[in-house]
């Protein structure tokens, strides 16, 4: 049985003082007793014996009801044994949630100052010799040594909010990957316990260690966030008309009315709307705006919703570019119709490399390769458009039918497009059109009932497994792909069965194939995201850039400088900042003065969602491993150090009682007991 401290001390004295008290009244009863032998030789030695034996009883039951009483002051407790040594000291560790739900206000000020006191309090509980860890959601290299609580009290008092997000699962794992040594280990984790913080899955601990949720007073509060945002556009030309989608979201269990809704570009308005948002919905809106001169834009979506203010912006960032490379790769005459499409619009850089001349070093330069009439496509080809696509590159492959079958299976194979070609010389027209893919979906202002689609004289009938997730543009009859996209890594492959020759079919001639090609091209552009998450996103892509052994590139927003580390991959350059971005925002990589390439970060939106876990839920979370639980408003004294242990003050008190109750029955009534 271990006790608490302080007054342990007291506690033995206050129990001995009444027992020695009852011990000298005990010697002058039996003084008394013994002077008056003559007078109690009268008395029967039956009734002698039983009062010796009722002032016995009554001076146990006395001395044990103040044993336990002044025991149950002292707190006694039986240890699990889980635990080390005492003497071996405490390491404690202490996280604080300082994600942005940390910035509502109670009645005791702000959740995250409020979570700082509590992490002091606790800290006070225990001694001198014991090391404190401190943990928040940065997951900070200088919190991971240990201090002492003088230390902790200044790093606590450091802490800001921050837009990195965790869930409790990551926080539990990183304060039990602390090296204790031969210390007891007393994790604390001070939080509003936010649902989507928690989680739904089970939750695991360390059984060595004591776990203590510390629950604060948090109160569900309406919000409404600006979810997403993403473009219709599939290529940004200078004063063409950009759409952009946006999406709303309504947290609160009420409809939200009257929001009003802004798009900034450059810092100049382009639009505006007011929606309307159903309680616990999303409300998407699309944006338009036109007039883009050519470079980088950065863009800010905003809405005003109090109290909440946090997820009321969304910065992102996008590129027009003045032209657009495409690289067709062709066969004897078999390359004008694709010269003459893409030569009448100056946006489109067309660059041609005959069969006999192709340079492989070259394909990452541009966004779309076409492939028209190759007799003799190698397995060298195959290989370097592999990479190409692997790298998010589009390629459209027209056949050279005469080439013969057996070639283009094999050049598939080498493409990991497994199928396996013959050649139909049936005459057929293309039956079906996916008018709902993007390619398509807005190249028709009104359907017609009956389109008229390509007539084919002779193709090449692919069969094969669809592991590449095959999606047919056109197709012929028999269920038979006539124009199909096929995923390879992060690109796609665009395969037709017929080659643009006109005794072979009249795609070449046919008013779809302008669309088509248009639609795939524009479609092919290689974009960085609008925007990246602070926490999720540890690298970001660019084109390739070429810097100098002594040279470095810089991340500048504001006063704020990045250095990420640069790793060359083909057909793009990697820039990982790994946890160096803390704030929102836009910013612009230099190479020495000059930009190359601007990029939005903004915090994860799981923190708009201001619902909390009961504590039932938070319980039934981690099954049946043991966890003790704070709740708000609950005084956090002896709590530091309630842990692997069984409380046994309740039992003190109830003994103290019932030794109180058998006194009184024995001076009532044990001279009438019959014995």
């Amino acid at each position: 049985m271990n006790f608490l401290y302080p007054g342990f001390l007291f506690s033995l004295l206050a129990v001995a003082i009444p027992i020695l008290i009852h011990l000298f009244n005990f010697r002058k009863f039996k003084k008394v007793y013994f002077s008056n032998v003559s007078f109690l030789k009268a008395v029967t030695v039956q009734h002698s014996s039983r009062e010796k034996l009722r002032n016995l009883l009554i001076l146990a039951c006395r001395i044990l009801a103040i044993t336990f009483l002044v025991l149950a002051f002292a707190r006694p407790y039986w240890s699990s044994g889980s635990a080390g040594s005492p003497e071996n000291g405490n390491l404690v560790n202490i996280y604080i949630d300082n994600s942005y739900s940390m910035e509502a206000v109670n009645k005791e000020g702000s959740l995250l100052d409020e979570a700082k006191r509590k992490a002091k309090t606790i800290a006070k509980q225990f001694q001198l010799n014991d090391k404190f860890q401190l943990t928040t959601n940065d997951f900070e290299g200088r919190h991971q040594r240990l201090v002492n609580a003088e230390e902790l009290a200044n790093l606590v008092d450091e802490v800001k909010v921050s837009p990195v997000e965790r869930s409790l699962q990551q926080v539990i794992n990183r304060q039990n990957s602390a090296d204790a040594g031969k210390r007891n280990q007393y994790n604390y984790v001070i939080s509003d316990f936010q649902q989507q913080f928690v989680g739904k899955s089970t939750l695991h601990t360390e059984k060595n260690n004591s776990l203590n949720l510390v629950r604060l007073n948090a109160n569900t509060i309406p919000n409404v966030a600006v979810d997403s945002i993403w473009s219709l556009s599939p290529a940004h030309k200078p004063g063409d008309r950009e759409k952009f989608v946006v999406q709303l979201r309504n947290y609160s269990a009420d409809a939200s009315t009257g929001i009003p809704l802004k798009l900034t570009i450059n810092n100049q308005q382009k639009a505006l709307a007011t929606l309307n948002i159903p309680a616990g919905k999303s409300v998407r809106d699309t944006l338009s705006f036109s007039g883009s001169a050519a470079g980088w834009q950065k863009g800010m979506v905003s809405i005003k919703d109090f109290p909440v203010t946090f997820d009321d912006n969304l910065a992102f960032t996008f590129k027009v570019t003045t032209e657009l490379k495409v690289l067709q790769l062709s066969g004897e005459n078999s390359g004008k119709y694709i010269n003459a499409l893409f030569g009448a619009d100056p946006y489109f850089k067309l660059s041609t490399m005959p069969e006999s001349a192709i340079v492989y070093a070259g394909f990452h330069q541009y966004d779309l390769i076409i492939i028209a009439g190759l007799k003799a496509p190698s397995s060298g080809l195959a290989q370097e458009l592999k990479n190409y696509m692997k790298n998010g590159g589009a390629v459209v492959v027209f056949p050279d039918l005469e080439a013969g079958a057996a070639v283009y299976s094999s050049f598939l194979q080498d493409l990991a497009i497994p199928q396996t070609v013959s050649l139909s010389k049936d005459t057929v027209t293309v039956n079906t059109i996916a008018l709902k893919n993007k390619v398509f979906n807005d190249v028709f202002e009104e359907i017609p009932a009956k389109l008229d689609l390509p007539k084919v004289n002779q193709h090449f009938i692919y069969a094969g497994n669809n592991s590449n997730g095959r999606e047919d543009l056109m197709g012929l009859p028999l269920n038979q792909p006539f124009f199909s996209k096929y995923r390879s890594g992060a690109g796609q492959l665009y395969l037709c069965a017929t080659s643009l020759a006109i005794k072979d079919s009249n795609l070449p001639q046919h008013p779809v194939f302008v669309p088509l090609l248009y639609k795939i091209a524009l479609t092919s552009v290689q974009e960085q995201p609008l925007y990246y998450t602070i926490g999720k996103s540890n690298y970001l892509s660019s084109a390739p850039i070429t810097i100098s052994p002594n040279q470095s590139l810089r991340l500048i927003s504001g006063k704020q400088e990045v250095i990420p580390e640069i790793r060359q991959v083909p057909g793009q350059t990697l820039l990982y900042v790994a946890d160096q971005i803390k704030t929102p925002g836009v910013y612009e990589l230099y190479k020495a003065d000059a930009l190359l390439s601007t990029y939005a970060f903004n915090q994860g939106r799981a923190e708009s969602d201001l619902h909390y876990a009961d504590d039932k839920a938070l319980l039934a979370i981690f099954g049946a491993e043991k966890v003790n639980l704070t709740k708000a408003g609950d005084d956090l004294s002896f709590k530091a150090v309630e842990n692997n242990r069984t409380e046994l003050w309740k039992l003190c008190l109830v003994l103290c009682a019932v030794f109180l109750a058998v006194e009184a029955l024995l001076i009532r009534f044990f001279n009438k007991l019959k014995i």
